[in-house]
């Protein structure tokens, strides 16, 4: 049997901010705490969303110090407006970020206790508080996920929380919110997306499902992120990197992830580095391992959905291909070309190493790799040239 999550609601396309009206009327609720960043209270977003409160005759709080890679004490910053100010649902606006700050919130207002309590796979005992979550970026997925990422800056590492009760009410990807994206920005989280469709179609835990909306993803990013990156006003361009990631998100909140993801979370949470920077250049290290031991004919099929011409799809033969395209995007968008550039240290190879074998995200991958061989990859990682 399959069983696809999802938020009960979707909504992507322009102006779809609106149907909130239908979605906030009959005075279910009375007052939100809204959770954004400092530049994105002052965007018309967020006075569209006003007015929507407004028409509902909602009250709300508004949480405007997300940062990237959202902290245990912005977490517990956050929350401490829920009691004070009696808000009965979460409105996040932004990325990744302000979305998973959003579901950590929502943990700590049901569930109480500290948030660490929660790290792993399936710990919160109840559900969260209604949370809908509004799009400013094509990348994480967040906003139709059973995941939330916090960093513990006192043990400077990235927790995952992993549970269905984390899958957010309603997502809105509204085309109109996403057409200011800086370029690195831009760049960055469609990389992102690119790693959660591949290592999605790659996991343990795929189906035919999750493997529908991986290659479709991946497909719609190769023909569409780097328009967007050249010229953010695209409006194509950017409606389908906005699908692209929503179905990507969809794909690995259900198949869940692999070792990018568990690396990318010790860097992020050592360096305090962007999480889909993180991923692209990391992308195609772990790639490179996983091609030379996997003996199906899985990059062969990721390989035609990025418009390789694939004549034998065998991984070991299609790996380098997969490798190049990924390479090739990344320095389009203007991505560091090895660890080293990105500001990872030799020294802390070892602590790395060690933190992402602890990470739940490595669980579904098709190799699991030892400490050894972890130690290993990331040393060639360091280097410029690595096929």
């Amino acid at each position: 049997m399959i069983n696809l999550l999802s938020p009960s609601k979707n909504y992507l396309g322009k102006n779809c901010i609106e149907y909130l009206n239908a979605e906030l009327s009959g005075n279910r609720f009375r007052r939100c705490l809204i959770i954004t960043d400092s530049f994105l209270v002052k965007s018309p977003t967020y006075k569209r969303v006003l007015k929507v409160l407004s028409n509902n005759t909602i009250g709300y709080k508004t949480y405007d110090q997300t940062m990237p890679n959202p902290t245990v004490q912005c977490v517990d910053k956050a929350y401490s407006l829920i009691s004070a100010n009696d808000c009965d649902f979460l409105i996040s606006i932004g990325g990744g970020s302000a979305h998973d700050l959003a579901k950590a919130v929502g943990i700590k207002a049901t569930s109480k206790g500290n948030i660490r309590d929660y790290a792993g796979v399936d710990k919160i005992p109840n559900e969260i508080l209604p949370l809908i979550c509004i799009n400013t970026t094509s990348g994480t997925g967040s906003e139709v996920t059973r995941f939330t990422i916090i960093t513990d800056t006192k043990e400077q590492k990235k927790m995952s929380i992993i549970d269905n009760k984390l899958i957010p009410w309603i997502s809105i990807n509204d085309t109109d919110s996403l057409m200011t994206m800086p370029k690195g920005l831009t760049g960055a989280t469609g990389m992102d997306a690119l790693t959660h469709a591949i290592e999605a179609y790659l996991s343990t835990d795929s189906n035919t499902l999750t493997d529908t909306y991986a290659l479709k993803a991946i497909d719609l990013i190769n023909k569409n992120l780097i328009t967007a990156y050249r010229d953010g006003s695209n409006i194509a361009a950017r409606e389908n990197m906005a699908k692209a990631q929503f179905m990507a998100g969809i794909a690995f909140s259900n198949a869940s992830l692999g070792y990018v993801h568990a690396i990318a979370h010790q860097l992020g949470g050592l360096y305090n580095l962007p999480h889909g920077v993180c991923n692209a250049v990391l992308l195609p290290i772990v790639l490179e391992q996983l091609g030379s031991r996997l003996e199906g004919e899985e990059l062969g099929d990721i390989a035609n959905a990025m418009g390789i011409s694939v004549f034998q799809k065998k991984n070991k033969y299609i790996c380098p291909r997969v490798i190049l395209r990924i390479l090739d995007m990344n320095k389009k968008l203007n991505i560091p070309t090895n660890l080293t550039e990105l500001g990872v240290k030799k020294e802390d190879i070892s602590k790395i190493c060690t933190m992402a074998l602890n990470d739940a995200c490595r669980l579904t991958s098709p190799i699991q790799f030892t400490y050894e061989e972890l130690v290993y990859m990331l040393n060639q990682g360091l280097k410029e040239k690595r096929i």
